[in-house]
């Protein structure tokens, strides 16, 4: 706990000297800095300037699709690693053990599996919840807009992340 208040602490510094050294008016076609929540064991806070070009990054969402890396994509999205997929699902009630069936043959597992419910945060059923615990993946079900920054933040860090996003505009 004492980590998250110091660098709770630590960030309005931060922001002020990075505005101080960003001129008011960047070019829309250069690219957003990324800010990594990586602590070290000296609880310092690591910017990263430029993402690897076949890294994924979510970088806008919209009612009916995501922009990553530049690119607008239309309706739901499943991302493992750095692979990106259409996916047919339109709600959570059409996600299912079948629609998430590559995790059963996928190597390495990803150790997460963020699934994103649309406009807002939705129960997952149990059954759907048993599967994907069989995969060996955990799962984080969170509104879309938290689920693409939080497939950032891990993907960023390196881990082995997956993402299943609904658009934003998906309500039940």
């Amino acid at each position: 706990m004492a980590v998250r208040e110091k660098a709770v602490a630590t960030l309005p510094t931060l922001m002020r000297a990075m505005r101080r050294r960003t001129p008011n008016h960047m070019p829309s076609s250069q690219p957003l800095p990324s800010l990594r929540r990586a602590f070290s064991l000296y609880d310092q806070i690591n910017l990263i300037d430029n993402v690897p070009e076949d890294q994924l990054r979510f970088q806008q969402f919209t009612d009916t699709g995501f922009r990553v890396n530049g690119v607008h994509y239309e309706g739901s999205l499943l991302c493992v690693g750095n692979l990106l997929m259409s996916w047919h699902p339109k709600k959570l009630s059409e996600v299912t053990s079948e629609s998430l069936s590559i995790f059963q043959t996928l190597r390495p597992v990803p150790e997460i599996l963020i699934l994103g419910c649309g406009r807002y945060i939705q129960p997952v059923n149990p059954e759907l919840r048993a599967f994907i615990r069989s995969t060996g993946m955990k799962l984080e079900a969170v509104d879309s807009r938290n689920a693409a920054s939080t497939y950032n933040i891990l993907n960023e860090e390196g881990r082995i992340v997956a993402a299943a996003l609904l658009p934003y505009g998906v309500e039940s």
